[in-house]
């Protein structure tokens, strides 16, 4: 049987061979020997879908071991920590509230063929909102994303925090211990490929959360962070053109992006019920059971998940 995804352009066909060694008749196969996979594994339930599947497969260079490791460790740290990664409520109504303030958005038209996400943190005050619920709204459009944004998962996404009007109560909320499980789910877990990271409009304290959270990436990706104190150096890495019209820019607007977003949540309610349905059973894992608390405890030094 064909596999059921989406057709892609012959030019997002041709960067997908490219840059991630997509053989388009192979995905059939590929994707039949990381059913197999699963089938063998008896603490795993995860989404089989081939939409869904191919996205990992597309996020790891069709490395089937890579793409193992990380979809394992998708629904490991969901199971675990379902208060972080896993959504399955999209009507909660803090989680609305939260989408109709924009701190989240991403934009219609690509740059270099990259989506590009901007993170207004200071548009949800942190004396009513925690960073967790903010990131909770990050988490269902990055979830919705890897489901339909082939542009997101083939070419990656450029991101850029703006931290106009955020204040020293938004950084005292990035805590050593959130910060390591959101670094490890971000850069092993999700399937997503960040191609830069831009900080720009930094508030003082800034520096203090950035050098504590930059030593827990990889060096590509602390290689693809970029600090602008004003916008101007910011344009000279994303033309002005390229960003929304509240910032000078053609790339739609952030209430447009609003609107749409909450009809995706509502067009995807259903999707993040069944979410309760999957996950890991540690007691059933093949071989020794993760060790928790000293990956994540906030005592000794920090390890990363091997769960292959």
């Amino acid at each position: 049987m064909a596999p059921q995804i989406r057709p892609i352009s012959a030019e997002l066909q041709a960067v997908a061979k490219e840059r991630l060694n997509e053989d388009p008749d192979r995905i059939e196969a590929d994707l039949q020997a990381l059913k197999i996979w699963i089938e063998q594994q008896p603490h795993l339930n995860p989404r089989t879908d081939d939409q869904f599947l191919v996205a990992f497969l597309r996020g790891c260079k069709y490395s089937l071991e890579k793409t193992k490791s990380k979809l394992d460790k998708y629904y490991t740290l969901r199971t675990k920590y379902p208060e972080l990664f896993c959504v399955t409520d999209v009507d909660d109504p803090i989680l609305r509230e939260i989408q109709q303030l924009g701190p989240i958005v991403y934009l219609p038209n690509t740059f270099n063929g990259a989506r590009v996400g901007i993170f207004r943190l200071g548009v949800a005050p942190a004396e009513k909102y925690k960073i967790t619920d903010v990131m909770h709204v990050g988490q269902v459009m990055q979830e919705i994303a890897l489901m339909e944004d082939d542009e997101a998962i083939i070419n990656g996404i450029v991101f850029i925090m703006d931290m106009n009007g955020a204040t020293a109560s938004h950084l005292f909320q990035m805590t050593p211990g959130l910060a390591k499980k959101m670094t490890v789910f971000n850069e092993e877990a999700l399937p997503m490929r960040p191609k830069a990271q831009h900080f720009v409009n930094t508030i003082a304290g800034f520096e203090t959360i950035f050098n504590m959270v930059k030593p827990m990436m990889s060096k590509k990706q602390q290689e693809r962070l970029f600090i602008h104190s004003k916008i101007d150096s910011l344009l000279e890495h994303v033309p002005l053109k390229y960003l929304p019209k509240e910032y000078g820019g053609e790339n739609g607007s952030i209430q447009e992006s609003i609107v749409e977003w909450q009809k995706k949540f509502d067009q995807y309610r259903d999707y993040f019920k069944e979410n309760t349905k999957f996950g890991t059973d540690e007691k059933l894992r093949p071989g020794n059971p993760i060790d928790f608390d000293s990956l994540y405890g906030t005592e000794g030094s920090f390890r990363k998940l091997n769960v292959d």
